[in-house]
């Protein structure tokens, strides 16, 4: 698909349309601005999509009324990837939302989704299977189910004509993947509406092809499947754990933040950060525990807006995220295996200022290793963590 024209922007483009009026769901508002399980239907679809492990330049397609509200759910749920998300206003038909949104990706991207947001339980390794099985092909790419039930052919009376051959029938859902010159030449040449993009795409002679969908990528339309979405989600889901660990190299240039607290003449933590390897670990424990990845993937060292952050920055972040998830955190432990600093004189501040920063308890430990490995021998410092995250509703 060749080479990208502009390297500092995301190869994936990802439009959310999210301007329908969702009428059948029964509610006044916008179908993407409706409550599902606490956070809205276009809360939950973003989540989905910025927990691909790759970048993505992403375009929310809200009604003209909903542009602040959309806004609003945007800084709830990217946090650090605020900069990758903008909301643009959609148009009178999916159609023209969804050029709205074409038009507001630019060039840079070579990949491009289209994805409904009322498909807002779409699992995130369904979404990477469009986007690499577009790369593998060069073609339009939808994903697919086989239709179970069997289909007649009736009369406008209701008089049965005949059964339909199912084998050949799939239901088709989002996203839809297509390389960016195929859907932007499509869009184009358009000359009529049409019920989906990839119909679209196929009317100007380009191939589609399929992918397996998956089954909780259903689309919220009516009161009942907003009753089925909420039930899933809902699912207990019990005691969730997670490990963090970090390791820095000591560094006599740099000041000490450890564990959200400055240690005048102690040797400082190496790093692209303040080297925080207690906050770190904090953060990676609390993420594993949440299932939203790592501290690299959120807060990548090529960010140059985290260059020489300090700990509390990523650990506020880091909760953010956990909660827009639903979650609720139990407390947090950390043990520190180095040589230096001295911990016991500033346990009790330490473990204030993290339980202050986490809005749970943390404890902390620390020991040596006896004089062996690279901490034995006084390089550096290492921090392991571990997170305890429960369902906002388990109490």
């Amino acid at each position: 698909m060749g080479e990208p024209e502009h390297p500092d922007e995301p190869a994936l483009g990802i439009i959310i349309v999210a301007a329908g009026s969702g009428t059948r769901l029964g509610r006044r508002e916008p179908k993407a601005f409706v409550s599902l399980a606490g956070r809205s239907i276009l809360a939950h679809a973003l989540e989905g999509v910025l927990q691909l492990a790759e970048p993505a330049r992403i375009v929310i397609v809200a009604p003209r009324s909903r542009l602040d509200a959309a806004d609003a759910v945007v800084a709830q749920v990217a946090g650090a990837a605020r900069g990758y998300v903008s909301v643009v206003s959609g148009g009178e038909s999916r159609q023209a939302s969804v050029a709205a949104g074409l038009a507001a990706l630019g060039e840079a991207p070579r990949v491009v989704l289209v994805h409904d947001a009322a498909r807002c339980l779409t699992p995130t390794d369904a979404i990477q299977r469009v986007v690499d099985a577009v790369r593998e092909t060069g073609a339009g790419v939808i994903p697919v189910q086989p239709v179970a039930d069997t289909i007649k052919r009736v009369d406008p009376a209701g008089a049965v004509l005949g059964t339909v051959d199912r084998s050949e029938l799939v239901h088709v859902q989002t996203p839809q993947g297509f390389p960016r010159e195929l859907i932007v030449d499509a869009y184009a040449r358009a000359e009529r509406e049409h019920t989906d993009d990839a119909a679209l795409v196929a009317a100007a002679g380009y191939p589609v092809t399929t992918v397996a969908g998956d089954d909780a990528a259903f689309k919220i339309t009516t009161p009942w499947d907003l009753r089925r979405a909420e039930t899933m989600l809902r699912r207990p889901v019990g005691i969730r754990t997670g490990i963090g660990i970090d390791v820095h190299a000591y560094d006599d240039a740099d000041p000490l933040w450890l564990g959200g607290l400055h240690w005048p003449d102690e040797p400082g933590l190496a790093g692209h950060s303040d080297g925080d390897a207690v906050s770190h670990a904090i953060c990676d424990a609390l993420l594993s525990a949440a299932g939203l990845g790592d501290i690299g993937s959120r807060f990548g060292t090529s960010d140059e807006r985290y260059r020489k952050a300090h700990g509390d920055v990523f650990l506020r972040a880091t909760v953010d995220l956990v909660n827009s998830a639903g979650l609720r955190i139990g407390n947090v432990a950390v043990q520190i295996v180095g040589n230096r600093p001295r911990l016991a004189s500033r346990r009790a501040e330490m473990e204030r200022r993290l339980t202050d920063l986490v809005g749970a308890p943390v404890s902390v430990s620390a020991t040596t290793s006896d004089g062996l490995g690279f901490t034995g021998r006084g390089e550096g410092l290492t921090a392991v963590a571990t997170a305890l995250v429960l369902d906002r509703d388990d109490r």
